[in-house]
């Protein structure tokens, strides 16, 4: 047994961020590897000769049941739904060098998992089993129990959503920690015209309460609704008292936002979608506690 679990255990980083990038949750995506575990310590694998495509193969079919199922979660769920962030130290300017810049291609961010959110269950098991991690298209469609040329084309059409998504989001660090430290500048300050200065037409503001934690029912939508909406949140957390610590968010960077425990423990995530011109695209706000336990 102690075999078996130093093989998968191998394997385990692997198969999380798979299934993170499927389901847009780390606890939801720890249930389907512990699931994979499960089959795998029941099976006979003796014959597998592949051992990491195997159990990549049986955590996408976990998370295509898991997705379904989500569906009609999602249909219940109170207000804008937002995937439960990876929140990492935001090193130093000096520290950015091209190895670690080149590191986010394996992060996911907020934004492209909302593209991923938007995708039919089987478009993003195939998209993310394919495009990210490179498996063959014969498993991608034995994982859908499809054909190859089903499972192609769902790949394909996922690949465009994605790509379009794409081209609203820019991972230049440099870029995003020059608007972010102006964003918070003028949202601090409740400078409505140095917001307009940084905000898109279309930007998009959404808040991911749950139900549970005071949050927008609803986007709001446009620049100048944005930075009013956005002004009012910074004055509300100046009466509260918080402090805002500089992270990464799903590998943007953002703000882990702290009250003091005896006032106000509530804690959020907030961060910016950056377009490659410099313009923010949208804000995410999210305050779930079921979402930040691993923050708090």
């Amino acid at each position: 047994m102690d075999h078996v679990t130093d093989q998968f255990s191998q394997h385990r980083d692997h198969l999380m961020a798979v299934a993170y990038r499927m389901l847009g949750s780390h606890s939801e995506a720890e249930d389907a590897v512990q699931e994979a575990w499960l089959r795998y310590a029941g099976a006979d694998t003796e014959q597998v000769r592949d051992l990491r495509a195997w159990l990549t193969t049986v955590t996408g079919r976990i998370c295509l049941d898991l997705l379904r199922s989500a569906r009609v979660r999602r249909e219940a769920y109170v207000g804008p739904w937002l995937p439960e962030p990876l929140v990492e130290r935001l090193p130093a300017p000096e520290e950015d060098d091209p190895a670690e810049r080149a590191a986010l291609a394996d992060r996911i961010s907020i934004a492209l998992l909302l593209v991923l959110e938007a995708l039919s269950p089987e478009q993003r098991v195939a998209f993310v089993l394919h495009d990210v991690f490179a498996v063959p298209f014969d498993e991608v469609a034995d994982t859908l129990a499809t054909s190859v040329e089903n499972a192609r084309q769902l790949a394909s059409r996922a690949r465009r959503a994605v790509a379009a998504g794409e081209r609203r989001h820019s991972t230049d660090r440099a870029l995003q920690r020059k608007v972010h430290h102006a964003f918070v500048a003028a949202a601090s300050g409740g400078n409505i015209d140095a917001l307009l200065e940084l905000l898109a037409p279309d930007v998009v503001a959404l808040g991911d309460g749950g139900g549970v934690a005071a949050a927008a029912r609803a986007p709001v939508v446009g620049a100048l609704k944005v930075a009013r909406f956005v002004a009012g949140l910074f004055r509300q957390a100046e009466r509260i008292g918080v402090t805002l610590e500089p992270v990464l968010v799903n590998g943007d960077i953002g703000v882990v936002v702290r009250g003091d425990p005896p006032q106000a423990p509530e804690v959020a995530v907030m961060t910016v979608s950056v377009d490659p011109e410099g313009r923010i695209v949208a804000v995410y706000n999210i305050l779930n506690p079921a979402k930040l336990t691993r923050l708090v």
